[in-house]
């Protein structure tokens, strides 16, 4: 009775999921199952926690299709979403050093020549931020054609950054060889978070 009752839920569960009826949702913060991004529809690939002593911000990857490796994501050529939100106050500086950190670790010698201006113009979006709060929401979308567009509580920052290997250079703070948390970097690529 209980197997039948626990596959019926499951059932019922994916269904709900299929349909973007239920939000995905780790240490208390959704995330919607879809979104539409440059006229496509993404589904959410993972999502998690970036802890650095304490619990710094919760993100979710979005894709066209789901992937479960490095490669598989940054061979996408389609839009693509991360959405990150704070579980700290956090001040611009501090945000803009950790993301370009996050980025250098995992960029050779020659990506970082041929992305210098992006990573330059990248780094002057966050001075659009006087200071972070618990809460905020940070969205990086890649739309084909447009290029990097990065808004923060709904307010686009800056202009967007053409490159989709700039895009990509950006979903490596978390996805690649050195990624800035290697506990969150398997659930963005669909393991299941623990809460």
């Amino acid at each position: 009775m209980k197997t039948r009752i626990t596959a019926w839920a499951l059932s019922a569960l994916m269904g709900l999921s299929a349909t973007g009826a239920w939000a995905a949702e780790v240490n208390g913060i959704k995330f919607d199952d879809s979104m539409t991004v440059g006229g496509k529809s993404l589904v959410l690939n993972g999502l998690g926690v970036r802890h650095k002593v304490v619990k710094v911000y919760a993100v979710g990857l979005y894709l066209t299709e789901k992937k479960t490796d490095t490669a598989g994501v940054l061979a996408l050529n389609g839009p693509k979403r991360f959405r990150l939100v704070t579980m700290r106050d956090i001040s611009s500086e501090e945000l803009a050093q950790a993301v370009l950190t996050g980025v250098n670790k995992n960029l050779d010698k020659d990506e970082k020549s041929k992305y210098v201006s992006q990573l330059v113009k990248f780094g002057e979006l966050f001075n659009e931020i006087e200071t972070g709060k618990k809460g905020d929401v940070i969205i990086g979308d890649y739309i084909p054609g447009t290029g990097t567009v990065i808004t923060f509580n709904g307010k686009q920052l800056g202009q967007p950054l053409p490159d989709l290997g700039f895009y990509n250079a950006i979903l490596r703070i978390w996805i690649g060889s050195s990624p800035a948390d290697p506990t969150l970097k398997p659930l963005l690529l669909g393991d299941k978070p623990d809460a």
